[in-house]
């Protein structure tokens, strides 16, 4: 499922909440949009992940984040949330116009995104539906989710937008459907973030790995 349009728009307005020049931080973020796209479409990434598995090239990915902004934790999560979509346009269907139009996102230029799209870490999960597809969108819920909770710090507040979100994507997006499996990304997102407030070394994949006790709580 594309990721939250509300989340987007949340992070948008933060960025202009905590920026004194708006404009020169969207330059910024665009920039760290492009270096991590490029470095998913590299041919150093494509080896790494012929050598390790999904959460290990995950980790690399967020290393690399890291380093590109000298260890700013929520430029990191923030420039990681966009270049993981594997969209470059939300279709939003307005009920009350009858209308479909697609909001554009933040992206690399065509062919980093495709090859950078191709590349994604898709086997995240034990669940991980077989298609070539698999979870590359739940890196994006994943990440998006750490962002927010890393800078609000208020771990309630994430769950409710994330809860929310399910809802507005189910009512206004084109052929989107509630998906638990979202919604347990957003979780280990959010303890990611949380978590990174007490630990700066821990890494995506000692999250992700819980994620089969999150399904266990929430579906028995």
């Amino acid at each position: 499922m594309i990721l939250t349009g509300i989340k987007i728009i949340i992070a948008a307005s933060l960025l202009r909440l905590f920026s004194a020049d708006a404009q020169a931080r969207t330059t910024k973020l665009g920039a760290g949009i492009n270096y991590l796209s490029k470095y998913i479409a590299s041919d150093s990434f494509i080896l790494l992940k012929q050598t390790c598995n999904d959460l290990a090239s995950t980790d690399s990915l967020y290393c690399r984040a890291l380093n590109y902004t000298d260890d700013d934790y929520s430029e990191s999560l923030l420039n990681l949330t966009f270049a993981v979509i594997p969209y470059n346009n939300i279709p939003v269907l307005l009920p009350l116009l009858k209308l479909s139009v697609n909001i554009p996102l933040p992206s690399s230029c065509d062919p980093v995104f495709y090859r950078k799209n191709e590349n994604l870490p898709s086997k995240l999960l034990f669940d991980t539906p077989p298609d070539s597809f698999g979870d590359k969108d739940k890196l994006a819920h994943f990440f998006g989710s750490a962002y927010l909770a890393y800078i609000s710090g208020i771990f309630d507040f994430t769950e409710i937008i994330g809860i929310f979100v399910e809802e507005f994507e189910e009512k206004f997006y084109v052929q989107a459907s509630i998906d638990r499996r979202d919604l347990f990304a957003d979780y280990l997102g959010r303890l990611f973030g949380m978590g990174l407030k007490e630990n700066k070394h821990l890494l995506p994949s000692e999250v992700l790995v819980f994620y089969p006790l999150t399904f266990i709580r929430y579906t028995l």
